[in-house]
């Protein structure tokens, strides 16, 4: 639970931002340390009060080891509070040694749809010491635009600075990773996972801050007034059994059924877009605020748990992807896909690149395969394109993003007035190659083709990773989408694969 001076809780809260520093391609070497403001208030500012207090919560957990831990989830209220049950998590770490921590926290009073945040700093100062960050790590996740640095959004938020103090006072030397994530949807929080994956090793640790359901009138939640202890309960567990069972769409669609007040559902969606599938999943400790001060009008719930087994590195889409289009061709590549439907709608006919102001640079000139795919409010619009190489990127780019706005028989033809909602995505494709099996796809780098008695169908290579899917679940959704068995791809099937680079319009 806050302070009561605090600010709301739930991470949808819209502030705005006031200016902001993004997509730095690397860190300041000079030593420059971010003073957390959480002590005297979520914790006490001695150094010796603060360890005599963890130690004591510690001393408190008498719980069996777990092996293998690769991430942890834990609450972030004031001490007093979460501390005992943050314990139960933090005390498995005890013993351990990772290279680097990456706490993921939800933003509470800056709005950042889409994207995350980490402070253009060296240092994290906690009445125990200067904690250091990774800042090599840092530097390779701001390559990618959705890791930003805003310091508006550190300078007052607890859920990523409360948790340090824990981690200092159990493990030995190691690196920071403080990112407070952003609003987002499912498909935000898989590319996110996505890149997080593509650089973390097994000396790698996660932890994910979050509170639970925030009950009572002065949250805006209050959907039950009896048995207000039982009904937490099941509200809570019941949340954490989609986590449990590594549900993505699950968890997301249960809190958005539930209006369950979860403030770090976009962190817990990051992580659930990262576990593997053999990944192991244990609750270790539950409790709410009620249960402390008596007061069930207005409590907070508190989870503490670990997941259990090993990270698996996923590659990039394409290693070739800046030696074939620069940032400069995406962008006109994409201002060339909305411009076009812009166009089409006022003209009924294609333009010509001219004709929207976008100049056609030498890489967009290359011969590709390209999909264009149409969002609409974090839902599928559109997304049709072209496998096989035969014309340079533009022109496809062209046919395919009027393609995919009214001729996609999936969906109605998209309308003038919708076009400005629309977010875009273009795919281009390296050339696709034959493989001797399936056996030879792997999830996450790979497009493919399945073909058979004249029937095929194809994903992009984001496709499974953005539906969580494994190799086998993947195929059986590809040999139905061709109009096959879901088992038909297991035997008799010619495959092919091709990469993509992919890349899309910032959010809004």
């Amino acid at each position: 639970m806050k302070p009561k001076n605090g600010i709301c809780w739930i991470c949808l809260i819209a502030l705005a931002l006031v200016s902001s520093a993004c997509g730095r391609e690397e860190m300041k070497t000079e030593k420059k340390v971010l003073q957390s403001k959480l002590a005297g208030t979520w914790y006490s500012a001695n150094p010796d009060q603060l360890g005599a207090e963890l130690d004591g919560y510690l001393a408190n957990v008498k719980q069996e080891k777990l092996e293998n831990i690769m991430a942890v989830l834990l609450p972030h209220a004031g001490y007093r509070f979460s501390g005992q049950v943050a314990a139960y998590g933090i005390k498995q770490l005890e013993g351990r040694s990772f290279k680097r921590v990456v706490v993921l926290g939800p933003t509470h009073r800056v709005s950042m749809a889409g994207i995350v945040s980490i402070p253009d700093i060296s240092h994290l100062q906690t009445p125990l010491g200067a904690q250091e960050l990774d800042r090599e790590f840092i530097s390779k996740l701001w390559k990618h635009s959705e890791f930003q640095s805003h310091m508006q959004a550190h300078a007052d938020e607890h859920s990523v600075q409360i948790e340090v103090p824990l981690l200092q006072r159990v493990l030995g030397d190691f690196k920071l990773v403080p990112i407070v994530v952003g609003q987002m949807d499912e498909r935000a929080a898989r590319k996110i996972a996505d890149v997080l994956l593509q650089n973390i090793d097994s000396e790698t640790l996660i932890v994910v801050s979050s509170d639970f359901t925030h009950y009572g009138q002065n949250f805006g939640y209050l959907p039950f007034k009896d048995d207000i202890q039982e009904n937490l309960r099941k509200l809570d567990l019941d949340a954490f059994k989609k986590i449990e069972q590594k549900d993505l769409p699950g968890f997301i669609g249960y809190v958005d059924s539930t209006g369950a007040t979860i403030c770090g559902r976009c962190p817990i969606s990051i992580l659930l877009a990262m576990l593997p599938d053999n990944a192991g999943v244990h609750l270790l400790n539950y409790d709410t605020s009620g249960n402390l001060t008596g007061d069930w009008s207005h409590c907070v719930s508190y989870v503490s748990a670990a997941f259990t087994g090993s990270w698996q590195k996923k590659e990039p889409a394409s290693a070739a992807d800046e030696e074939l289009l620069s940032d400069t061709d995406k962008a006109n590549l994409l201002k060339l896909a909305r411009g076009t439907i812009e166009y089409y709608m006022d003209n009924g006919k294609k333009p010509k690149p001219a004709d929207i102001g976008v100049e056609v640079t030498p890489g967009m000139e290359t011969v590709m395969g390209t999909f264009v795919t149409l969002h609409q409010n974090g839902q599928l619009r559109g997304c049709i394109g072209e496998i096989f190489p035969s014309r340079e990127l533009y022109k496809a780019v062209i046919e395919r993003a009027i393609d995919s706005t009214v001729n996609d028989h999936r969906f109605r033809p998209v309308k003038k007035d919708e076009v400005a909602g629309l977010h875009i995505e273009i795919s281009a494709l390296s050339p696709p190659k034959p493989v001797g099996s399936w056996k030879d796809i792997v999830i996450g780098k790979h497009g493919m083709t399945l073909s058979k008695n004249g029937r095929g169908a194809v994903f992009l290579p984001q496709v499974a990773p953005e539906q969580g899917w494994g190799i086998e679940e993947t195929l059986t959704h590809l040999a139905m989408k061709a109009g096959l068995g879901a088992n038909d791809w297991r035997e008799g099937c010619q495959y092919q694969v091709f990469e993509a680079i992919v890349f899309s319009e910032d959010h809004k």
